[in-house]
């Protein structure tokens, strides 16, 4: 009777302390909150129990009272960046946050080349250990995780960005951020929410997946893998959703080399993804992606045409594409070691067109019409900026085809902004390509530095065979 009297007392306290306000783990002391915006607290406790939060950037109070499923949330409002802060959260029981910074806060996803790190072999990352102590970053690293259905937290924790933290938390994301802390001169906050090898399929609600018959087909053409989840949904629910309340200033991307052999169904797969996160944060924040690098991949062209879907994503709004074509050293190695130039052009794009910095020519050039004159090819350009240039003697991966469709090395020359492109062999040209296989690297660059990115003029069936 005893023993059943004290199991009893022991039940009821552990019931009472488990419902006592509860934080989930991305609101913590050493986070960042984005600055100057309607911020949203939230979290758990006892049915009914009255909340006071108190911030002390504005000396105000706040009170919630959690509903009948225990949950509770506040709007507050953030001011401009600054910090450290402090945010207290009583009820039945008291929460602190200290060091809590409001600066911009950026979500960083994808696969392994997002995740890459110091400890994936990034060695040139240690470079930056001493000067870590003259910036103001931190660090949201999210653990993998799949659901069935939309979680509402997920394991992770805020860091200090120092020489034990970055040495695990991705170099894009480091360096992206490290440019923005110089140039704005505010706290920022970094999310790391990846999964190397995962097709985009499985970072997009299941729902979207399902209600397109052509994102449902190439879904189920997802080979099974023992490394990453495949299901269309699985780390959207554990690893984006729980995320969604925490404001964001945009969202950092680099991802595709899972779905090259489904190319076909990229562009609509990434612009469903892009406007599902918009419509989950609700806020229309911009979307900033990296090109897949030339890669050997067992099938001829699939990087190539996989580069053209996502050159096709730019006609979203508020979306920016980072070229890495120059930045590759090996073609057998599908994750580059330069993530430095990587991350700088992503601050860039950030920079001049979320923060309206001037950044001087910030973007590749973009193919954007063509005119035949004669037995010559006219190639015209978007962001040529104050022109183009030819690195080297000769130009590399340019081609140039007639109507039989067989496609000949062209030779360039370089007037301004323009390309003028012709071969001996080919009498009366009808479409160009330039650096369009797996492999391929150009030497045609912008006065910035800025290679031209892939691109072809033609909608030529393209072989995509197993390589013998």
């Amino acid at each position: 009777m005893n023993k059943y009297f004290f199991f009893l007392v022991f039940s009821f306290f552990a019931l009472s302390s488990y419902a006592h306000i509860r934080l989930p783990n991305i609101l913590a002391s050493d986070m960042v909150l984005q600055q100057k915006s309607s911020t949203r607290l939230w979290g758990w406790g006892s049915p009914r129990e009255k909340i006071k939060i108190s911030t002390s950037w504005d000396n105000k109070t706040t009170e919630v009272e959690t509903d009948g499923n225990a949950n509770w949330q506040a709007n507050i409002q953030t001011p401009a960046a600054g910090g450290p802060y402090t945010i207290v959260f009583e009820g039945e029981n008291k929460i602190v946050l200290d060091n809590v910074f409001i600066g911009e806060v950026w979500l960083c996803s994808g696969q392994s080349n997002m995740e890459w790190s110091y400890n994936h072999g990034l060695s040139s990352v240690k470079e930056e250990f001493p000067l870590l102590d003259k910036l103001n970053i931190k660090f949201f690293q999210a653990s993998k995780a799949t659901s069935r259905t939309p979680q509402d937290n997920l394991e992770g924790n805020w860091m200090v960005c120092d020489s034990n933290t970055l040495k695990s938390f991705s170099a894009v994301a480091y360096y992206f951020g490290k440019v923005l802390n110089k140039e704005l001169n505010v706290p920022i906050g970094l999310i790391s929410s990846n999964w190397g090898g995962t097709p985009a399929e499985v970072w997009v609600p299941a729902q979207q997946v399902a209600n397109n018959p052509v994102l449902k087909d190439a879904a189920m053409k997802k080979k099974v893998s023992t490394g990453w989840p495949i299901t269309p949904g699985y780390t959207y629910n554990a690893m984006i959703a729980p995320l969604i309340n925490h404001t964001i200033a945009g969202v950092l991307w680099y991802q595709g080399e899972s779905n090259v052999e489904t190319a076909s169904s990229y562009t609509v797969l990434m612009d469903t993804l892009i406007s599902s996160w918009r419509k989950s944060w609700n806020k229309d924040f911009p979307f900033y992606f990296v090109q897949i690098a030339p890669n050997k991949y067992p099938k001829y062209n699939v990087g190539a045409l996989l580069r053209e879907a996502q050159t096709k994503n730019l006609a979203t709004a508020k979306t920016g594409m980072v070229v890495v074509s120059d930045l590759v050293e090996d073609t057998l190695n599908i994750h580059p070691s330069n993530k430095k130039d990587v991350g700088l052009r992503l601050a860039n794009l950030a920079l001049a067109e979320n923060y309206n910095l001037d950044r001087g020519t910030y973007k590749s050039p973009i193919f954007k019409s063509l005119t035949i004159q004669k037995n010559q090819v006219e190639l015209d350009f978007d962001n040529a900026g104050e022109g183009l240039i030819l690195k080297g003697n000769a130009p590399k991966e340019m081609f140039i085809a007639g109507a039989d469709k067989v496609f000949y090395p062209a030779a360039v020359k370089i007037k301004g902004h323009q390309i003028v492109v012709s071969s001996k062999q080919v009498k009366t040209p009808v479409a160009v390509r330039y650096q369009f296989s797996n492999t391929g690297i150009g030497n045609i660059f912008n006065k910035a530095g800025l290679p031209v990115a892939p691109f072809r003029t033609d909608d030529w069936p393209v072989d995509t065979s197993k390589i013998k």
